[in-house]
Order: C-alpha cells, then structure tokens, then sequence
C-alpha cells in the first residue's frame, strides 16, 4: 500500500499562519471578516463615478482639481436650488470641495454626517464586533451626533480612517480676519473635541481664541477655523519625527488657505507637530496669509525664518515647563524638524507664553499665550507681549 505523507508542507505552514495574522487583525480591529455594510470610502467611490457623469443641463460637472476661483464661479452660475441638488446627491465630494461656497460645504457635510452617524448606529446595535470595536464604533457614534448638534458649520468631514474634519467658529463669508488652528499629533475625529481638558483639543483651542479675539476686537468680524483635516502621526514616534505626514497637510492646508473666500487678511496658528506642517507650507501660502505663529514647536523644517520662504511674519512661542523644549532641534537625513524656534539664530518673533503650563496648555483661556494670538489675529501687534520683558518682537512692525 502506498503511504501518503498528509502533514502541512511548508507552504502550507506558510498560508495557515497568513491566514491566522489575518483573523487576528480582524479581531483586534473589531470588525468581523465578512462586511455586507458599505464604508465610508465605498460612499465617496460611488459619489465619484455619478459625478463624473452628471450634468447640469447640458454642462459637465467640474473636475475635482479645478483651481478654486474657477470652482467658486462655477457655483455661482448655478443658482441655489441646483448648488443645494448637488450637495445633497454629492455631500462627501461638494463638503470637501475647496472653491465651494462655504455655506454649501457646512450643508453637504450636514448630510455625510447623517449618512455616517446611521451607519455606525446600523454597526453598534449589529452582531459582529469585538468589546473593542464596540467601544469604538460608540465614540464615533457620539462625536458624529456632536458635530450635527445645533448649527455646528463643518467645513470639511471625512469619516474614512481615523478620520479628518475642520469646523468654523464666526461668519467665515464676512470676516474681516481670519485664523486658522494647525494641531499637533494625535488629531482626529475622535480627538477633536473633549469634554475634559477640552483647551487641548482643536475645538476647545478655536473657541479660547475666538473668545479671546472677540474680547480684544469687539468690533472687528472674526472667524477661526479649527482646522484638523490632515493625518497626523499617532503618538511621539517614528512618524513624528519625520517630515512625511507634515508634507502631505500642507499640501492641504495650502489649498485651503487658497480657496478661503474673500480677501481678509489671514494668520495660522500651529501647535506642536502641525507647525510642522505650517513650516512645509510656508513657501506655497497666499500672500494673504500674514502672520504664522507656532508654539512648542519641534522644528519648522528650516534652519531659520529665511529658509522658509514666506512673506509672512513668524512668531514662536514656548513655555518654561513644556517637554518640547528636551528634544534634539536638527534635522539628520530627513529625521528631525530643524533649528528651535524660539531660539535667536532661527530669527522668529519670540513671544510671551506666560500662564500657559504644558505642552498643551497654551490656548487656555486667560494665559499670555492666548492673548498673544488674539492680538496677532485681530492685527493689534502694539498690543503683543514679547519674551523677557522685552519688545523685540514688535519691531519693525507698522503700528506696533
């Protein structure tokens, strides 16, 4: 009798343990391995191809890189109710379109909430998911119920990933003034608001200084957007110390800063890693762009304000107990971020944070921080507080 040898081949062995990884990830993950629920990403796909084909009347629908003037025009020729027709059919392409108007894009994102938040009920009331995945699946249930709560203006949303969103507190249209919030690492969907230390989180940093500008402006028309539509690094790893991430948002935050409406003056303000990103940026910003003012930085990928290439006035700031201040400032082969800063040889406008404690704490209402920024914001540079007591910072400035 002939005798077969039916152990695994090595091949074999190979495959199972493929197969095992697999199951595990899908475990862990808290999804389970057969999905019939369509995702975020199935959604924009499928919006993607009936946009590609739509008219309007006998007119082709806009290509997706259409420079934002052009866009804008285009919107403005169709009249409310075929704007609002595509918002409604398109919400994750027209709330993500920079060119749009703004108001159409709060409208649109209203509606890919909607959609998100009945999947993600549609998941945590199914079978399926680990206690992992539940939990998950509630957060991001909650934060999409809080971001459709009253009149919340979402200027961009996208629920795919660990998510990307931007919120504007004022009159985006009417704004004399316009500031933009660039956070740090960990930014995310379910990151960008808290309900404690809520000053660390993008919407909590644009309320403290829409708060604070109001206070130092009453009569000027404001808005701040706070501005967490980028992947940021997860934790203070590998991917924090190199500039890839940074270089994909600001390729983002240069086409928003393109496509704001109107011609009012602009000022970002970009925290920890996300000044990062701003110092990518710099180079490309509109000249409206103003002022760029960064705290407890790590570095803006240059060696000093000339190397980044911007018209902008460049302000810094960093506490005396912000652990930002203990990591290397160089840039070796793409590792590292470059020159602090706040140091002189880097040549920025160094300005008061006293008050603020922590790496995070430097929109918190009622610091010098905070005040700073506002007086930046609303142009009242006479008004700013520099470092040690000096007025260094304000030199040269017209008015100050």
């Amino acid at each position: 009798m002939t005798s077969f040898d039916t152990s695994p081949t090595p091949t074999v062995w190979r495959a199972l343990l493929a197969l095992a990884v697999v199951f595990v990830m899908l475990a862990t993950t808290g999804w389970t391995a057969v999905r019939h629920e369509r995702g975020p990403r199935d959604a924009l796909e499928a919006e993607l191809a009936g946009w590609s084909k739509a008219r309007v009347g006998a007119r082709e629908l806009p290509g997706l890189n259409t420079p934002p003037q052009q866009l804008a025009a285009f919107f403005a020729s169709l009249g409310s109710a075929h704007s609002a027709r595509l918002a409604d059919e398109y919400p994750h392409i027209v709330g993500n379109l920079n060119g749009a108007p703004v108001t159409l894009r709060y409208r649109a994102n209203r509606k890919a909430l909607a959609t998100s938040l009945a999947r993600e009920r549609r998941r945590v009331a199914g079978p399926g998911l680990t206690a992992a995945g539940h939990h998950q699946a509630v957060r991001r249930m909650h934060r999409f119920e809080a971001l459709m709560s009253g009149n919340r203006q979402i200027l961009a949303f996208d629920p795919s990933g660990s998510g990307r969103v931007a919120e504007v507190f004022g009159d985006l249209d009417r704004a004399q003034r316009v500031s933009v919030i660039v956070p740090g690492v960990d930014t995310n969907l379910l990151t960008f608001q808290r309900s404690t230390r809520k000053y660390t989180a993008p919407v909590g940093m644009a309320q403290s200084l829409y708060a604070a500008q109001g206070a130092a402006a009453p009569r000027l028309r404001t808005a701040v957007i706070a501005w967490a539509d980028y992947t940021s690094p997860v934790g203070v790893g590998m991917e924090s110390a190199i500039g890839r991430l940074a270089e994909n948002g600001a390729v983002r935050l240069v086409a928003l800063t393109r496509a704001l409406p109107g011609s009012s003056p602009v000022s970002l303000f970009c925290h920890s890693y996300g000044s990062v990103v701003c110092g990518v940026a710099a180079r490309q910003l509109p000249a409206r762009v103003r002022d760029v003012a960064v705290a407890g930085s790590p570095g803006m990928r240059a060696e000093n304000v000339a190397g980044l290439h911007t018209t902008a006035r460049v302000w810094a700031m960093r506490d005396a107990d912000d652990w930002i201040e203990g990591v290397p400032h160089m840039e070796v082969g793409g590792l590292g971020h470059g020159e602090d800063p706040v140091t002189p040889e880097f040549g920025a406008r160094v300005l008061s944070a006293a008050g603020a404690v922590g790496h995070t704490g430097y929109f918190e209402p009622g610091t010098e921080s905070v005040h700073n920024f506002a007086d930046i914001a609303v142009g009242a540079y006479a008004d700013v507080s520099c470092a040690g007591d000096t007025d260094t910072c304000r030199s040269g400035i017209s008015g100050a």
